[in-house]
This record gives structure tokens, C-alpha cells and sequence, in this order.
């Protein structure tokens, strides 16, 4: 186990937290779930600086990383639809796209032994949904709009929908979205 993996478990291991926290009657707890939050994105981007940098970079690390940080997101997304701070459309959209993403890596992994590296957009897609579900959950206690929420989380799930039609050309056409990794195949 290296220390990329081993912060993707931590990560992992601090999805029940959020909603422990968030629901909980302590001050300020939609501050202190969204404070987990943080630091598991910390992780997230911590443990993949570490993993290219020393060349650390695992099959299992492959699938823990993007396993933790979806379980994350969908967990707050959960949590914020419970609460009533967005709609119940939302889930079910990164639900179901969660749901062909899933497949999509099966089946890619089925063909090559490997699981299909994100793209630009899938990373930029994540960073919008990561940025509007904290900033939904730290200022919810703020008088505003619900269209606000609908507004921002809308457009984080229209990348996020974009980022799945990339991802899914790349699959039907049997590429792996790694230009460098179809050239070395």
C-alpha cells in the first residue's frame, strides 16, 4: 500500500462522516461537513500529485481514487437534497451518470485490463460540482434564492453531462482517452 492508495482509503473512510456531521446537532454542522469535504478534496489532489510525481501510480489506485471522490460527491449531493438545498433531479442526473460512467470503465477494463484515465473536462466538471456543493452547504444559512442552487448546481451538471458524452465517444470508438497509452498498445 502506498501513499497515494492510502490516502484514497482515508478519503473513502471519510464519505459516512459527511453526513454524520452534516445532520448532527452541532453549531455550525453543514460548516463542519463541508470542512470534511474540503480536506478529502485535499486528498484527492494530494494523493494524485504524490501518485505522478514518484511514479506511484497503481491499478488499485485507479479505482480507489475515482471510486473515494464519487462516493464523496454523491454523499454531499445526498445530503444537500435531503436538507432541501437542491432539487431531487440533480441526484438522479449524476446518479445516472455515475451509473454509465461505471459500466463504460467495466467494459474498457474488460477489453484493455484498465481503467480509463479522466479527461480535461471530467476534471473540470468535478471541480465546478466540488466548488457549488461547498459553497451551497458553508452558506445555506444565507437568505437566497433557491434558484441560485439550481442555477449554479445546472451548470456544474451540464459539464459534468459533457464530460460523459467525451467520455463515452472515447469508449464506443475503443480508445482510451490516454493518446500516449494507445500509442505505446
Amino acid at each position: 500500500m502506498n501513499v497515494p492508495n492510502a490516502l484514497s482509503l482515508l478519503r473513502l473512510c471519510a464519505v459516512p462522516l459527511v453526513p454524520v456531521v452534516y445532520f448532527s446537532a452541532l453549531p455550525a454542522a453543514n460548516r463542519w461537513a463541508a470542512l470534511i469535504y474540503l480536506a478529502a478534496s485535499a486528498t484527492d489532489i494530494l494523493d494524485g500529485y504524490i501518485a505522478r510525481k514518484y511514479n506511484l501510480i497503481t491499478r488499485l489506485g485507479r479505482i480507489l481514487d475515482p471510486l473515494a471522490d464519487k462516493l464523496m460527491a454523491f454523499t454531499v449531493l445526498v445530503c444537500l437534497i435531503i436538507a432541501k438545498h437542491l432539487p431531487l433531479w440533480a441526484g438522479i442526473v449524476v446518479f445516472f451518470k455515475e451509473a454509465f460512467m461505471g459500466l463504460g470503465a467495466l467494459i474498457v477494463y474488460k477489453k484493455i485490463s484498465d481503467v480509463p484515465p479522466s479527461n480535461i473536462l471530467g476534471k473540470l466538471s468535478t471541480t465546478v460540482f466540488f466548488s457549488v456543493c461547498f459553497l451551497i452547504m458553508v452558506f445555506q444559512d444565507m437568505d437566497h434564492p433557491q434558484i441560485v442552487n439550481i442555477v449554479a448546481i445546472s451548470i456544474a451538471l451540464v459539464l459534468t453531462v459533457a464530460a460523459l458524452c467525451i467520455y463515452m465517444g472515447y469508449l464506443f470508438k475503443g480508445r482510451t482517452g490516454n493518446p500516449k497509452r494507445e500509442n505505446r498498445e
